[in-house]
């Protein structure tokens, strides 16, 4: 995933996500997935749609196993909504890129 979607890592996650001045998107995400590569570029094509308003990351689950943990992360994709350092709202799977705007526009 280039461009508009950060790759955290669990020494990244507090200063990106939960220190952020903008509501993030983490998705938790692993290279074994499917749907996690199904839902990847629609969560890219999001992260250019609402750049400035929103920061969409990805983090790998597999090389980065202490943030899925301290979530409560057991399936992937899981999608988590952060607003002021707080998980606001969660979708697990892979879901259509409507539903998902939809999520976003909740979120803002």
């Amino acid at each position: 995933m280039a461009g508009n979607v950060i790759e955290l890592g669990d020494a990244e996650f507090k200063r990106e996500v939960l220190e952020s001045s903008e509501p993030v998107l983490v998705d938790f995400t692993a290279t074994w997935c499917p749907p996690c590569r199904v839902i990847a570029p629609v969560i890219e094509s999001l992260a250019s749609e609402y750049k400035g308003r929103m920061k969409m990351a990805k983090l790998n689950v597999d090389d980065h196993p202490v943030t899925p943990e301290q979530y409560g992360i057991r399936a992937m994709p899981t999608l988590l909504f952060f607003k002021d350092g707080k998980v606001v709202k969660q979708i697990v799977g892979a879901v259509a890129k409507a539903k998902l705007d939809e999520a976003v526009r909740q979120v803002l």
